[in-house]
């Protein structure tokens, strides 16, 4: 399994439209095959500033995502709404039963 924390640090004259086009980005993401789980978190300490946290099926489905119609359109707009470029971590993980 494959873990992204995606961190955006968002203009705040710019949040409502982030917004607007991260609901389309989530919700066209869960439909993807490869896709586990995709929520926007927002910060309860930092102002405009949000954490997508990701879960993929595997390596293959982090790079079909990427060249999703719905991703590369997304980043392709983020330039408008973005205060700081996006900082992106990757982890390998597993599920454990406990």
């Amino acid at each position: 399994m494959i873990i992204i924390h995606a961190n955006l640090k968002v203009r705040a004259d710019q949040e409502q439209t982030f917004l607007k086009e991260a609901q389309s980005l989530v919700l066209a993401t869960r439909n993807e095959e490869g896709n586990i789980s995709y929520e926007l978190m927002k910060s309860s300490e930092k102002e405009n500033e949000y954490t997508m946290v990701e879960l993929w099926k595997d390596a293959e489905a982090t790079e079909l995502h990427n060249k999703s119609e719905h991703f590369t359109a997304f980043v392709q707009k983020a330039p408008t709404f973005m205060a700081a470029p996006m900082e992106v971590k990757v982890f390998a993980g597993e599920q454990l039963e406990v």
